[in-house]
C-alpha cells in the first residue's frame, strides 16, 4: 500500500542564542513569549521560516539581525541538528533546522513582531537536568535520562516551552558540554578574548559544579592547548594583570 508523501512541510529556522552576563556570571539563553496561535503565550526559542531565496545559514543570521539588531560573522553560528518528529507541532507538518548562535554582547531586548515579551534566561544546573530561570519564571529542563522518543510521548507539563524547544535546548546543552575538552566554541559568548577565570566560570555551569572546585593550574594544563595567548587584561589594581586568550579555531 502506498504511503502518503509530505510534499511541502514547513521549514523553520530555530536559534539557540547564547550569551554570558559578566556581572552575575550566568550563562544565558534567549527566549521569547509568542503572541500568535498555535503557541500563543508560550515561551520558546526565536524562530523564523526559511525563505525561498536564502540558505539556512543565512536565515539563522537574519533571525539574529531581525530580533536583536546584531550583525554576526558566520563563525558565531553552527548548525545543531534537524528536528523532524511528526508530533513536534500540531496541524501542519513542520521541520526545524536548529542553529546555535554565540552572542558576545547583550543588546537591549525589545519584543518584535509576533512576540509579547523577550528575556534572557539563566542556565541553572540541577543534579540531572538544566533549568532556565528569569526572575519569577522557571522552566524545568528535560532530564538527562529522557530520550527524544520518550519526550514526544509524554504529556507536557502545564508550564512548558513551545513545541519541542525544551528538547532542542537539552540537545544544545549536551552538544556544548560534550565539546568542552576539544572544541569549546561556547566561549565565543565571552567575546574575542577572555581570561582563564572567565573560561572556568562557563565550564563550571556546564559541568554542574562550583567554579571554586576547578583549580586554575590544573585547568591550564588540561585546556590551554585549546587557546592562544593574546596579551594581558586591563587591570585597575596594583597586581599582575591576568593573561587573556582566544580560541584557536575562532575566526
Amino acid at each position: 500500500m502506498t504511503q502518503p508523501v509530505s510534499n511541502r512541510p514547513l521549514i523553520s529556522i530555530t536559534n539557540i542564542i547564547w550569551s554570558f552576563d559578566p556581572v552575575t556570571k550566568q550563562l544565558l539563553i534567549l527566549l521569547l513569549q509568542r503572541n500568535h496561535a498555535p503557541f500563543k503565550e508560550t515561551w520558546g526559542l526565536p524562530t523564523t521560516y526559511l525563505r525561498a531565496d536564502e540558505s539556512a545559514d543565512a536565515a539563522a543570521l537574519r533571525l539574529v539581525r531581525e530580533k536583536l539588531g546584531v550583525q554576526l560573522a558566520q563563525f558565531h553560528t553552527e548548525q545543531l541538528g534537524t528536528f523532524t518528529a511528526v508530533a513536534r507541532v500540531p496541524d501542519e507538518r513542520s521541520l526545524a533546522l536548529t542553529y546555535m548562535v554565540y552572542l558576545p554582547v547583550k543588546p537591549q531586548l525589545v519584543p518584535g513582531y509576533g512576540a509579547r515579551d523577550v528575556r534572557w534566561f539563566a542556565v541553572t544546573p540541577r543534579q540531572d537536568r538544566d533549568d532556565l530561570v528569569a526572575g519569577e519564571l522557571t522552566f524545568k529542563g528535560v532530564a538527562d535520562a529522557v530520550s527524544a522518543a520518550e519526550f514526544y510521548q509524554q504529556t507536557p507539563p502545564v508550564q512548558s516551552l513551545t513545541a519541542d524547544h525544551a528538547l532542542i535546548i537539552k540537545t544544545a546543552l549536551q552538544r556544548v558540554r560534550n565539546r568542552l575538552d576539544y572544541a569549546p566554541t561556547i566561549l565565543l559568548v565571552l567575546g574575542s578574548h577572555f581570561t582563564l577565570k572567565q573560561a572556568r566560570e562557563v565550564y563550571a555551569i556546564l559541568w554542574r559544579r562550583p567554579v571554586t572546585t576547578i583549580d586554575n593550574s590544573n585547568f591550564r594544563k588540561t585546556h590551554a592547548h585549546l587557546f592562544v595567548e593574546a596579551g594581558t587584561a586591563q587591570s585597575h589594581s596594583s597586581g599582575r594583570p591576568a593573561k587573556v586568550y582566544r580560541l584557536k579555531s575562532a575566526g
